[in-house]
């Protein structure tokens, strides 16, 4: 049997909302495999969506910034968000969000970029940043969206300056439409991705690794139901089918009314506008993301409650 550590049952618990001895029966069964733990719970109903895994303690900012038909989206990450509120780190990050621009989504080759004002390359900047702030820094990762025509929206969840945050998205619409009518419509898109985090623009474009995790997940919750065969199998593909239609944006329903899939927005937007309008793709970067949290003093007061 796996060693299952307080600081595993923390973990997991952070990742999925789960009470904490369930959280040690589910190490327990999946030998301390957490990934696997966190569909053993899903399997028996006690966790939150999968989304919910990307919760981190990650600190620092991301950085969104448009212009004209092109939009840019970078993470800085920093140990404290303390450093999230220094000037000079805000300005850094303001900065090589619009180089991003340029460079594209390729955070080395924006590294490589002459900083603005100096002979240094941005990454040269950043390691002057570090000695000067007295905290670590890095340079994460850098995504890019454009349009032929039409327009790139940004939006930023709780700004802390004009393009600076903690959820950074970007939306671009192709259409011969005015901007006064692709605007409005953009960013009400933008605050939907930003709360509703969408794995891709439609079911076609989902990750089949994540469609097959939930066809297994829905697989084993239906052996349970008693049900014939032929049931089970439709019981299993209507789960499937589920989990598609909510997690691409384009059949996700908008925040807004709680009723309209985003497909029939654009497609009323396109009516009322009396031209074509196409949601083409979007950004959504969070901070944080995919990051390992650190491990903390409250791991001991878990191991206290669960007696490990």
């Amino acid at each position: 049997m796996a060693d299952i550590t307080a600081s595993m049952v923390k973990d997991l618990r952070d990742k999925t909302g789960a009470g904490m001895m369930d959280c040690k029966k589910a190490l327990s069964e999946t030998a301390g495999e957490m990934e696997a733990a966190v569909d053993w719970l899903r399997a028996k109903g006690l966790a939150a969506a999968a989304k919910k895994a990307g919760r981190t303690a990650a600190e620092g900012l991301v950085g969104v910034t448009v212009s004209g038909t092109r939009g840019a989206a970078v993470e800085v990450n920093s140990e404290t968000d303390f450093v999230a509120k220094n000037e000079i780190f805000q300005g850094f990050v303001q900065t090589v969000t619009a180089l991003a621009l340029e460079s594209g989504a390729d955070a080395e080759a924006l590294g490589a970029m002459v900083y603005p004002g100096s002979d240094a390359s941005v990454l040269d900047k950043l390691t002057a940043n570090i000695a000067t702030i007295g905290e670590q820094q890095s340079l994460r990762r850098t995504a890019t969206l454009s349009v032929t025509q039409g327009v790139v929206s940004a939006y930023v969840h709780n700004a802390v300056q004009p393009g600076l945050g903690r959820i950074g998205v970007l939306v671009g619409l192709e259409s011969a439409a005015p901007a006064d009518v692709l605007e409005p419509l953009a960013k009400q898109i933008a605050m939907h991705v930003a709360a509703a985090f969408p794995l891709a623009l439609d079911e076609a474009a989902l990750d089949p690794s994540l469609i097959e995790r939930e066809r297994a997940i829905a697989r084993e919750k239906a052996a349970t139901s008693g049900k014939p065969a032929e049931i089970i199998e439709k019981m299993i593909e209507g789960g499937v089918r589920k989990y598609a239609q909510e997690n691409a944006l384009l059949t996700q329903l908008f925040v807004i009314d709680g009723k309209t899939k985003i497909a029939d927005v654009v497609a009323a937007a396109a009516k009322a506008a009396g031209t074509a309008i196409a949601l083409t793709g979007f950004v959504r970067m969070q901070l944080g993301e995919g990051i390992e949290k650190a491990q903390s003093d409250f791991a001991a007061e878990v191991a206290a409650a669960a007696g490990l």
